[in-house]
């Protein structure tokens, strides 16, 4: 990332004798929505028993991102491995999955029998503690039940856990599990514990899962004693969560749409001392932006045809002002091709059109809401990035455009460049409190909102900017987007069929 270097991850396995290797390594990788991931794979024809790469021979590469991958139909990448000029070196194909054992979450409802009792003047207060273990053979708490007043034989309410927090995915792990007697002043009387593991709990209802409750120390103490009654599972449902991944697998494209603000407060694009100002040695800070955002989200839209928008601008020929106004030229078709398209078209439209004011927000996020408006199936999802210089003018439709969109499948992310104060973007970025107009809240916080200069790298490294300020604004897009698909009861459309790769002729020794 920063360093431009790229380092050794894995290799898989070799394959004897074939053109048409199908390679079984699986390679475990953390991914994240919000960074670009870049990955190479190198393809070598091994000659000998060297681990040295230099000794075989190099058979091509072919670049991507992790999110190239991922966002592909099915999250099956094909691309031409390249790297030796003049050659075609055939194709790679990379295929993803996420590893599932930590969606998993489990409803369970336990209950008591014959509990001892504990409390002198009337009969135990019991409550359950659980336990996962850990790799050093110490306990650490994931979940405590409710206190049931005053009985023996408590019927706890079901509870919901990740089998993440249960047993850390790992189904033979033991989980240990403690009776206590609720007392007032937090002195908690110990009944008894018991041990059992997510493998033995997932036989749900059975005589498996009826423990004995047992208290070592009475134990010592008593030859007869038995236990301090029992505990006994009553029902076990596993859950699996879906992930924003399911829906990217299952085909949900998410549309990109970018805004930049053309009012005369950036100062003239021809001074330096412009925010629009055309360097021919460094991208200006709403170039800056507007990539580092794109370059990512470019992953996951297929045809990668981006509406890109102006606000507060006169334009050609006749000077009208327009907050709503196609970079291309084209007000009919604003679609640019790839995130370069979308560059190419800002740095044309500064030349042609002025700059002017006020700075609204209202009539882009209106225009995206109109087409997110028109697909509630789930199957697409809308960003829209505005970037903008400061001072909004029109606060009041602002928020109410955005209560609006907040029912609709879609996200704004505003990034504030320049120097200026942001106090009221902050207010649109409902983080502290949820955005409302005229008495109506938002639905869901859809609005993210950062300001450029808090990413801006000392040393003057602007990919680290870029990746900086990529990273933040990104970050909450997954979850507001499950938030929406999830309040709609939207699953994720099934994932194509595996790939089989073509049946290749049966080789014959003569």
């Amino acid at each position: 990332m920063g360093n431009k270097e790229w380092r050794e991850f894995g290799r898989t396995e070799v394959i004897d004798n074939t053109l048409n290797p199908d390679f079984v390594r699986k390679f475990i990788l953390d991914y994240f929505f919000e960074e670009r991931q870049n990955i190479r794979f190198d393809l070598y024809d091994v000659d000998s028993k060297s681990a040295n790469l230099s000794k075989h021979d190099f058979l091509g590469q072919a670049h991507c991102t992790l999110g190239e991958v991922v966002g592909s139909l099915g999250s099956r990448l094909e691309k031409a491995l390249g790297g030796i000029p003049g050659k075609k070196c055939g194709t790679i194909i990379v295929k993803a999955e996420e590893l599932n054992n930590c969606r998993e979450s489990v409803l369970m409802q336990f209950c008591g029998n014959k509990l001892d009792k504990k409390d002198f003047f009337g009969k135990s207060d019991p409550f359950l503690v659980f336990y996962r273990s850990n790799e050093d053979g110490t306990f650490t708490i994931c979940h405590k039940t409710e206190v049931i007043k005053n009985t023996l034989n408590p019927v706890w309410q079901a509870f919901k856990i990740s089998v993440r927090a249960l047993c850390n995915g790992d189904y033979d792990r033991t989980i240990k599990v403690e009776v206590y007697d609720w007392d007032r002043d937090g002195s908690h009387d110990f009944i008894g514990e018991f041990s059992t593991s997510y493998r033995e709990l997932s036989r749900g209802q059975s005589q498996f899962n009826v423990y004995e409750v047992v208290n070592p120390k009475k134990k010592g103490k008593k030859k007869k004693y038995l236990n301090s009654g029992t505990v006994t599972l009553l029902s076990f449902l596993v859950d699996i969560e879906v992930t924003f991944l399911d829906y990217i697998k299952g085909g949900t494209q998410i549309n990109f749409t970018v805004a930049i603000d053309f009012t005369a407060s950036n100062g003239h694009p021809a001074q330096p001392t412009s925010l629009h100002y055309m360097s021919p040695y460094q991208l200006n800070t709403y170039a800056m932006a507007l990539k580092a955002v794109g370059e990512i989200i470019q992953d996951y839209d297929s045809d990668k045809m981006f509406p890109a928008l102006g606000f507060g601008a006169k334009l050609p020929p006749d000077g009208r002002v327009s907050h709503e106004f196609a970079l291309n030229g084209n007000p009919q078709n604003p679609y640019c091709t790839g995130i370069d398209g979308v560059m190419e078209a800002y740095y044309q439209s500064l030349k042609s059109v002025q700059l002017y004011g006020p700075t609204n927000f209202s009539p882009v996020i209106n225009h995206v809401a109109r087409y997110a408006a028109s697909v509630s199936d789930g199957s697409q999802y809308f960003v829209l990035l505005i970037i903008t210089d400061g001072v909004i003018s029109d606060m009041a439709q602002t928020k109410e455009s955005i209560v609006n969109a907040s029912c609709l499948p879609m996200s704004i992310i505003i990034v504030g460049v320049g120097p200026a104060e942001f106090d009221a973007m902050v207010e649109l970025d409902g983080d502290e409190v949820r955005i409302s107009s005229r008495g109506r809240y938002a639905e869901r916080d859809i609005v993210q909102f950062v300001p450029f200069r808090d990413y801006i790298d000392r040393t003057g490294n602007h990919v680290l900017s870029m990746a900086r300020l990529a990273k933040d604004v990104l970050a909450e897009i997954p979850d507001q987007f499950l938030s929406y698909m999830r309040t709609r009861g939207i699953k994720p459309s099934p994932a194509p069929p595996p790939y089989t790769p073509p049946a290749q002729p049966l080789q014959t020794q003569i």
